[in-house]
């Protein structure tokens, strides 16, 4: 009796102190999220690409969970808000995406990812393009990351936009981005902006608040950025870190290094995308040499779906209708693939609905960090889900609003609402919104068939719904950052 007591005993110590061993509370899991722009939801392999080649994405795809209804903002700028503060656009004032020279931007009193980690102790990286204000008080280095490289707004915001205003005696370089506009089928041909509009000033490529150079050469910038990734994961393996990796491409202007040009049967746009894919095996290779890929959760997705606009330089939806800029399922839905071995299962798939508004609250809870009780928050904590393979029952029943972009003032601009199977397409009427069409998203998800006269019961819940939860929106929205002048 004594020896299967002790045994017993023996056996609950030894389960105890294993548990405690592995508790997040003593080793909090790394963060790696790498963001890419206007990438579409048709551009991976394991998305069902036929022609463009990813390996590495579809390796961490079969080692992680891959989303199949994960959604972003259909701009630019509102998605890297919503991503940073786990709410959506409108909620933070920030519907629009920012130019050179902004006298607006990121408030500073929104709490973004970076500054609930460096409360639990995290080392905070932020690389690439940020796009919530340019001026040096909305920066990266003043939103919770430790230092910063990148492009303050997008790629394109330079003097060799194709629609940049004719002059005489262009150089060589703004010809070939006529040239290449042409080429391409990109629609806006032949329109330009104002004689006094558009981009005149160089794009800089800052390290916090230091402009390294102007105009530089966006041949180099994938592999650049990878590097400095692949340098940060090194340097502060033995710390928790949290790394954002937000990459130019596939955003026009697109630019492949020599060691990736003319490799893909998809031209440049498939080059580009092969460049970002050694970017992520590069990742994953250093994490492993590092002995961390266990400790570190890799998070890979898209801002807004591609910009059909730019003919074969933009991306691919595939089987969904529309692209960026649309509230259609192109525009917004797009790659969500999440990584953790030995804590996500290998080779899972969900079609839950989620977002990159999600975030937020995901990495707070896997770090132990606690949410913000002040404010509302639109994200949902997946951990759970990443976790089990399950979503629960709040994560089931969830809805989601499409917002359009919107200026900088005036009320949010919601276009659709989704439950489940069934999106809401909604029009403005007089003070309020009204139902244009309803899709059967999981036996349409190219959104083809309205189905709103068949499900008229569907039809009004939704629409109570989205009306509610938009009016209080609203009511809650928070200020934009302003310089004071």
């Amino acid at each position: 009796m004594k020896k299967t007591s002790l045994s017993l005993v023996i056996a609950i110590v030894y389960f105890v102190v294993l548990s405690v061993g592995t508790a997040r509370t003593d080793s909090p899991p790394n963060f790696i999220i790498i963001f890419t722009d206007d990438q579409g939801y048709g551009d991976l392999g394991c998305y069902g690409s036929p022609e463009i080649e990813t390996p590495n994405i579809d390796r961490m795809a079969a080692e992680g969970m891959r989303f199949t209804s994960f959604y972003a903002a259909p701009f630019c700028g509102p998605s890297r808000a919503s991503l940073m503060t786990g709410s959506y656009p409108p909620r933070l004032s920030l519907a629009f995406n920012h130019g050179p020279g902004a006298k607006t931007g990121i408030h500073a009193d929104e709490i973004t990812i970076a500054e609930l980690l460096k409360s639990k102790g995290y080392r905070t990286q932020m690389i690439g393009k940020w796009h919530l204000g340019d001026h040096p008080s909305f920066l990266p280095h003043r939103n919770g990351f430790d230092d910063y490289l990148g492009l303050p707004y997008s790629n394109d915001m330079w003097p060799f936009h194709p629609k940049m205003p004719p002059r005489p005696g262009e150089s060589d370089r703004m010809t070939a981005a006529r040239n290449r506009a042409a080429y391409t089928g990109f629609a806006g041909q032949g329109s330009f902006y104002p004689p006094d509009g558009g981009f005149p000033e160089p794009l800089p490529l800052l390290h916090n608040d230091t402009v390294l150079e102007t105009n530089p050469d966006q041949t180099r910038l994938t592999t650049r950025y990878t590097e400095k990734a692949v340098e940060f994961i090194g340097k502060y393996k033995d710390q928790p870190f949290f790394l954002y990796l937000a990459h130019a491409m596939p955003h026009v202007p697109l630019f492949v290094s020599e060691k990736f040009r003319g490799k893909s049967k998809r031209g440049l746009y498939g080059s580009v995308m092969m460049e970002i894919d050694w970017s992520v095996g590069e990742i994953m290779k250093k994490l492993k040499q590092e002995g961390i890929d266990e400790k570190t959760m890799v998070v890979f997705t898209s801002d807004n779906g591609p910009w059909l606009q730019y003919g074969i330089d933009g991306g691919s939806a595939g089987p969904l209708r529309g692209g960026k800029g649309s509230h259609w399922e192109g525009g917004m839905r797009v790659p969500g693939i999440f990584r953790w071995p030995g804590s996500i299962p290998a080779g899972s798939r969900t079609s839950a609905i989620a977002a990159n508004m999600d975030l937020l609250p995901t990495l707070a809870t896997l770090a132990g960090a606690a949410l913000p009780s002040d404010r509302t928050l639109d994200g949902m904590d997946l951990s759970g889900l990443l976790e089990s393979g399950r979503p629960s029952s709040k994560i089931e029943d969830r809805f989601f609003l499409y917002y359009g972009g919107s200026r900088r003032t005036g009320q949010p601009n919601l276009k659709a609402i989704r439950q489940g199977a069934w999106k809401l397409v909604l029009g403005r009427t007089e003070g309020s919104y009204k139902a244009i069409e309803l899709y059967d998203l999981h036996r349409d998800i190219s959104e083809a068939e309205n189905r709103m006269d068949q499900y008229p019961e569907v039809t009004q819940r939704l629409l109570t719904t989205a009306i509610q939860y938009n009016a209080d929106l609203a009511k809650e929205a928070r200020p934009l950052g302003r310089l004071q002048l």
